[in-house]
C-alpha cells in the first residue's frame, strides 16, 4: 500500500517494471503461503468413468496444474481498495469528503461493470496515500475487520465453487490482483485459497514508505507474477487455469492452457468468443457460453450463480 501515482492502465507489452513488480510479488506470494502453511486438502481417488464422459477438470492430482483468479468483479463484487477505502473512512483515517469520492467511484464501478483507468487510478491514489506511514501490521489486522465488514457478502458465489474444485482436486489456488498484496493474502486466506499476488509495496521496520516495488500489479505485471510464480512451484502452464472480467488481463489468460471469462466486459467476452474460452457471467445467472464450466465445479457454479442473481435482485427492489 503506498503513495506513489498509480500508472494508467493501458494495452502495453511487459517493462522492466512490470516484470520487477510481477517477481516482488511472486515472492512475496510463496513467502505467505510457506509461513501460513495451511493444511493442504486431500482428495479421494477418483471413480471410473464411462468411456462417453468427458475428462474431467480440474484434473485430480495434477500437481503441475494450479488455478490463477482475479479479484475485483471476478471473485467478488466491486473493488477490493473502493471497500478498504470505506473501512478506513470508519476508522477515521480520512475525511467525508474523500469518502464520497470512494462511494461515486464504486457505485460507478459496480454499475459498469469494468475498471476504468483514470477511476481505478484515483481511488488507489486516494485510499493508499492515507496509509503512508503506518505499520504494515496494522493495516493488516484491520484488514481482517474490513473483510468481515464489507467484503465476506460481496464473494460470488460461482466463482467461488469454481476455485473450490481446483482445491478439491489437490491443486493450489492464487488471487492475482493490483490490490495490495496484504490485502489480497487477507482474502485469499478466508476464503481458504493457496496464496495471493498483489502490488507490493515498499516498508522499511514494518513502516509504509510510500514507494512501489516496481508498479501495481496490472495488465502485463500480473502475467509476468503467474509466469514467476509457476516457474518457482514448477507449474506447467499449459495445465494451469486462470479467471477474469478484464481484458486488461488477456495477457494472463493467455499464459494458461484453461482461461476463463468470468463476468467479463465487452472487449474480453469478444476476445473469448474469438479464441474459444469458456465464459459464466454472474451477474445475470447466464449460462456458460460457447462450451461449459470445468465439470467438477458446474454444479456448484450454476448454483451459486443463481444465488448470486437473487440476491442481487432483491437488493434492486
Amino acid at each position: 500500500m503506498a503513495a506513489l501515482g498509480w500508472l494508467t492502465p493501458r494495452r502495453r507489452s511487459a517493462t522492466a517494471r512490470s516484470v520487477l513488480a510481477g517477481e516482488a510479488s511472486a515472492e512475496a506470494a510463496r513467502k505467505t503461503a510457506q509461513a501460513e502453511a495451511p493444511p493442504f486438502p486431500t482428495t479421494a481417488e477418483p471413480e471410473p468413468e464411462a468411456e462417453t464422459a468427458e475428462p474431467e477438470f480440474p484434473v485430480p492430482g495434477d500437481d503441475l496444474a494450479a488455478a490463477f483468479f482475479d479479484l475485483d468483479n471476478t471473485v467478488m463484487q466491486g473493488a477490493a481498495i473502493f471497500h478498504f477505502g470505506r473501512g478506513l473512512y470508519k476508522r477515521e483515517f480520512f475525511r467525508r469528503r474523500e469518502l464520497a469520492r470512494f462511494a461515486w467511484q464504486q457505485a460507478w464501478f459496480r454499475l459498469a461493470g469494468v475498471e476504468d483507468p483514470e477511476h481505478m487510478q484515483d481511488a488507489r491514489d486516494s485510499a493508499l496515500s492515507i496509509v503512508k506511514g503506518h505499520k504494515v501490521s496494522e493495516l493488516m489486522s484491520i484488514g481482517e475487520e474490513i473483510y468481515d465488514e464489507y467484503m465476506a457478502e460481496r464473494i460470488w458465489p460461482g466463482t467461488r465453487a469454481l476455485a473450490q474444485a481446483h482445491l478439491d482436486a489437490g491443486q493450489k489456488v492464487w488471487l492475482v490482483t493490483a490490490a495490495p498484496v496484504e490485502t489480497a493474502t487477507i482474502i485469499a486466506r478466508r476464503l481458504g485459497l493457496t496464496g495471493a499476488l498483489g502490488t507490493v509495496a515498499e516498508s522499511v521496520d514494518g513502516i509504509y514508505t510510500g514507494r512501489l516495488v516496481g508498479e501495481p500489479l496490472h495488465g502485463p505485471a500480473k502475467a509476468e507474477a503467474v509466469r514467476a510464480l509457476a516457474a518457482a512451484e514448477d507449474l506447467d502452464l499449459a495445465r494451469c487455469a486462470a479467471y477474469s472480467d478484464s481484458h486488461n488481463d488477456i495477457p494472463m489468460l493467455s499464459l494458461v492452457g484453461h482461461p476463463y471469462a468470468i463476468n467479463p466486459d465487452t472487449k474480453l467476452r469478444k476476445h473469448a468468443r474469438t479464441n474459444d474460452w469458456r465464459l459464466r457471467d454472474y451477474r445475470t445467472g447466464r449460462k456458460a457460453v460457447k462450451v461449459g464450466v470445468p465439470a467438477a465445479a458446474g454444479v456448484g457454479a450454476i448454483a451459486g450463480g443463481t444465488a448470486a442473481a437473487i440476491a442481487l435482485h432483491r437488493r434492486r427492489k
